[in-house]
């Protein structure tokens, strides 16, 4: 099981705190770490994605890559697509089933404003208690979503598409 915890805050300073906390419960075996960025929105809207650097960067196998980079796709960056092709069509249909559907990501668009900041974590295990209360002292706005094994399975085994194999 994944959890894809977002974590939202109204500075980008308080969210690089918060995203170098993360970094120090992932080496603490609090959090084990299949994801991790900072999201910020400018004032003009345009959005930046910051990842660790390459040194301290989160090791992925390629589907926990090719999944993390789907689902960050589909809930942070094209929340509200129009016309798609059918295969991400059939990707956002999955995931509505998986619990992050339209009403997921727009709580996720409502943290993401002009001028904010988010630290987005896709995690195969998380201590709880020990990651709440290691979180708490920085504050902001917490969105959380589990991802079954078979789920995230059935999204790779999408994302690879009929030819895989």
């Amino acid at each position: 099981m994944s959890e894809l915890i977002i974590l939202g805050y109204e500075e980008r300073a308080v969210a690089d705190k918060a995203f170098a906390e993360v970094q120090k419960l992932k080496d603490g075996h609090v959090v084990d770490l299949t994801g991790l960025a900072v999201v910020t929105v400018d004032e003009d809207g345009t959005t930046h994605v910051d990842t660790p650097k390459r040194s301290e960067e989160v090791a992925l196998s390629a589907t926990a890559g090719a999944l993390w980079g789907m689902v960050f796709g589909m809930v942070i960056l094209t929340p509200a697509m129009g016309v798609v092709g059918a295969a991400v069509g059939g990707l956002i249909g999955k995931l509505n089933q998986m619990g992050v559907d339209s009403k997921f990501r727009g709580k996720v668009q409502e943290i993401l404003h002009p001028g904010s900041s988010a630290v987005v974590i896709m995690a195969s295990k998380v201590t709880e208690d020990r990651f709440a209360a290691a979180m708490a002292p920085f504050g902001g706005t917490v969105l959380k979503t589990s991802l079954s094994e078979d789920n995230e399975k059935e999204l790779a085994e999408q994302l690879a598409g009929p030819d895989a194999g």
